[in-house]
């Protein structure tokens, strides 16, 4: 099984990581292929004759990352409580929980690779990492950071970016999606509990019978039928939401992490064989669940972290391809999509997460340091900006006070109407885009999007000049990579990009020579 381009760039970026630093972090999204990435390295590690520990934390992962092996060839063993004990194998596929209790009987590992690595800070997955301070230590996460934001830098001293959300469907990678949200329901008068709502105060205001009902009503009218997992609060309103599909003549299930093994397997086999249609659930779909039959994402839990968010809409953009179709190429695999039986995921948000974290394919910069404080919140500025006149409005006004220009809805401004929701349209987002501005960028390639959505005419030039009024600089790579994505958008021709390059080198000597 060969890697595609951006998976092999991905092993070499991992392989040079690791001359320099003993423990790397791979970020990729939901969908890219991480499990298969590694798989990869595996292989090159087991001829090697390095001892493997590849670890997880779910069944449903053991699972899934032993049938990668499998098809790749590879012999392990495992350490999960459920399955068969060999750990003299060469590669052992692990459950964090059982690995924890018997660290001193297991054989010492030269690399161990950990799924969804954003949890490598726990108690338990620390107490392993530093049990085995020889072993080299390959992260593997869509969401290289924290819940609250903070960073893993304290565990990793490098990090190998992947390729972007929107790259992936533009190539027929991931499946696009058509998105439904309206105003976020009013949670004012819930309390927190560290970064983000408690889940009991959270449960209650969610669980009202009108947002149950009206989440049934709208999957009924906008996508019927379709695979679909609910991710709720708790288990008393996961309970509550399956109840509600159950009465309107939805086969549904509630499935959780505490649910038994045997039950867990049962029910994920009747959902993938279609005998049920939706799913609820709290955090055991979140990670990991590998299904893309799965078309529909029901957001019922209002998050203020953007890991969970992005981590949940990942679950249903997974691409299902039309059978007899090849897919070498990236027009073949959009109309092997366009042809399948998912031509693209339905996301039905009644949490208000797209207007708290932006759109699953948004530009984002992953940093081990995390997100600075203060910016945990993914949304839009505070005050509303004409994309007319650039003038600073209140939220919730209509019509700009300064040149009196309509606004145009936008997906971080959805006019709730009887808890109606509203499609969100791309071109609503790339005005609210245009309007934010510059400085409120936390990254060079926020501005370049920002640059783009205004009809820049060298966006990535301007980008870096207000990035440089920051104090900040990019390097050769980065600019090249800005124009590349500019001319892919705009339909230059292949050498834009590198002749833009060269006008930059050119200008950057001339302002050295006067310098």
């Amino acid at each position: 099984m060969t890697l595609r381009i951006y998976q092999t760039e991905a092993v070499e970026g991992v392989s040079r990581a690791l001359k320099v630093h003993r423990r790397v972090l791979l970020q990729a999204p939901t969908g890219a292929g991480k499990t298969m990435t590694a798989s990869h390295m595996i292989q090159s590690c087991v001829a090697r004759g390095w001892q493997v520990m590849f670890m997880c934390h779910r069944d449903e992962l053991v699972q899934q990352t032993s049938k990668t092996l499998q098809r790749m060839g590879i012999d392990h063993g495992f350490v999960a409580a459920g399955y068969p004990k060999d750990t003299r194998a060469q590669v052992l596929v692990c459950m964090v929980g059982t690995v924890g209790k018997r660290l001193d009987r297991l054989p010492v590992p030269q690399i161990i690779f950990t799924d969804e690595a954003h949890h490598a800070v726990a108690g338990t997955w620390r107490k392993i990492i530093e049990h085995f301070p020889s072993a080299l230590i390959v992260g593997l996460s869509a969401t290289p950071e924290r819940l609250d934001g903070r960073g893993l830098d304290d565990i990793f001293g490098a990090l190998v970016p992947g390729p972007a959300v929107r790259w992936l469907m533009d190539e027929g990678y991931l499946s696009d999606y058509r998105a439904w949200s309206h105003a976020p329901p009013d949670l004012s008068g819930v309390k927190r509990r560290g970064a983000d709502y408690d889940p009991a105060a959270l449960a209650t205001q969610m669980t009202d019978a009108h947002l149950v009902g009206d989440a049934v009503d709208h999957y009924m009218r906008i996508c019927p039928g379709e695979r679909a997992v609910s991710f709720c609060v708790n288990v008393d309103h996961a309970n509550a939401v399956r109840d509600a599909f159950t009465a309107a003549g939805v086969t549904s299930a509630s499935l959780f992490g505490e649910s038994p093994k045997e039950e867990r397997r049962r029910v994920l086999a009747a959902f993938r064989a279609g005998d049920i249609s939706v799913l609820t659930s709290v955090d055991l779909f979140g990670e990991g669940f590998d299904l893309p039959e799965v078309a529909v994402a029901i957001l019922q839990r209002p998050t203020e972290s953007l890991g969970l968010y992005l981590q949940q809409v990942g679950r249903v953009l997974r691409p299902v391809y039309a059978a007899g179709y090849p897919l070498d190429t990236r027009e073949q695999r959009l109309e092997a999509i366009a042809a399948g039986p998912k031509p693209h995921a339905y996301i039905l948000d009644h949490a208000g997460n797209l207007a708290r974290h932006g759109l699953p394919d948004d530009a984002r910069e992953w940093a081990l340091e995390g997100r600075k404080k203060g910016s945990a919140k993914s949304g839009g500025p505070g005050a509303k900006v004409c994309a007319n006149c650039f003038g600073s409005n209140p939220q919730g006004t209509k019509i700009c006070r300064y040149c009196n220009v309509t606004f145009i809805l936008t997906p971080r401004e959805i006019e709730q109407v009887e808890g109606e929701l509203k499609e969100i349209e791309r071109e609503q987002v790339r005005t609210s885009i245009a309007s934010q501005p510059a400085r409120d960028a936390r990254s060079y390639d926020e501005l370049v999007t920002i640059f783009m959505a205004r009809g820049n005419a060298d966006p990535a030039a301007a980008a870096e000049a207000v990035w440089r009024t920051m104090g900040q600089k990019i390097t050769e790579g980065q600019f090249i990579a800005a124009c590349e994505r500019v001319a892919k958008e705009r339909g230059y021709k292949p050498g834009w990009a590198k002749f833009k390059a060269r006008l930059r080198n050119t200008r950057n000597m001339k302002q050295r020579a006067m310098a």
